[in-house]
């Protein structure tokens, strides 16, 4: 109960950080803040707190999770921090708009996913509010890219998930249905394909729906504040999400089947077969 109270805690924080750093939010912003940050501790809570869960995936295999929340965090509070110097600017708020300035010029190339992003706004957007954008995407996707690679590194370096404790697939991915049909594993090591494929695509594929469904965002809405901080940090986070997903996916899914190889007979001919 005190883990998940923790975790229900942390997540009302990352909830409310843009409101707590931006200047003048106003009051019927902030008590809808409270009340969305009021939410999603009680279902973190209660997600942390169950016997099983139902909708948080790897639960119980840290750090996971820790990793995605403080991706999610750092994200969030630095896009937080650059929106506060265009309003109440101090030397380190400035700081944070330099670096973001930085990261978004030196990723706004030809094709690349910080340059489609721009091209979310609408015709009529001023090269303020383009700066604006490319400098929240840029600093977002750096974020999530770091936060992959880390991941990585752990997964490789620590074994992911932790070989001194029993893994229970079910309860780390309450999501995933046993009885859907077609062998397990073959359904884990597809289920990590379409994850790696769409971690990979969303970053292009996002800002291509949107001009194709309208003519672009209103730069009035995007460039609001906090319209903008959790704009670009879910475009940058759910694509490192879904990349992570799969890696882990793929994972389970050899864990299954090297455990499946060790509890055949040295001379059953399936052991070829899963090899």
């Amino acid at each position: 109960m005190t883990g998940a109270l923790v975790r229900a805690f942390l997540v009302m924080i990352l909830i409310a950080t843009p409101s707590v750093i931006l200047p003048g939010t106003g009051p019927d912003t902030q008590q809808m803040v409270a009340l969305i940050a009021l939410f999603g501790g009680a279902l973190t809570f209660a997600e942390y707190n169950a016997v099983y869960p139902s909708l948080v995936e790897f639960r119980d295999a840290p750090p996971f999770n820790r990793i995605r929340f403080l991706a999610l965090f750092l994200t969030v509070f630095i896009l937080s921090v650059i929106e506060a110097a265009n309003i109440a600017p101090t030397s380190f708020t400035r700081l944070f708009e330099a670096l973001g300035l930085l990261i978004g010029h030196s990723l706004d190339f030809p094709y690349s996913p910080i340059r489609l992003a721009t091209m979310m706004m609408s015709e009529n957007a001023s090269p303020a509010d383009i700066s604006a954008v490319r400098s929240a995407a840029g600093t977002a996707y750096i974020i999530s890219l770091i936060s992959l690679a880390f991941f990585v590194v752990i997964f490789k370096l620590k074994g992911w998930p932790s070989r001194h404790k029993d893994f229970n697939v079910w309860v780390n991915l309450p999501t995933f249905e046993p009885t859907a049909g077609g062998d397990v594993v073959d359904r884990l090591e597809r289920d990590a394909r379409l994850n790696l494929s769409l971690g990979f695509l969303l970053p292009f594929l996002i800002p291509a729906l949107v001009n194709l469904v309208s003519n672009g965002f209103d730069p009035a809405t995007l460039t609001s504040p906090q319209t903008l901080i959790w704009t670009m940090a879910a475009w940058a986070f759910l694509p490192a999400s879904l990349l992570m997903r799969g890696v882990a996916m793929g994972r389970i899914a050899a864990m299954i089947r090297q455990r499946r190889v060790a509890n055949l007979p040295p001379d059953h001919p399936g052991i070829v077969a899963a090899i």
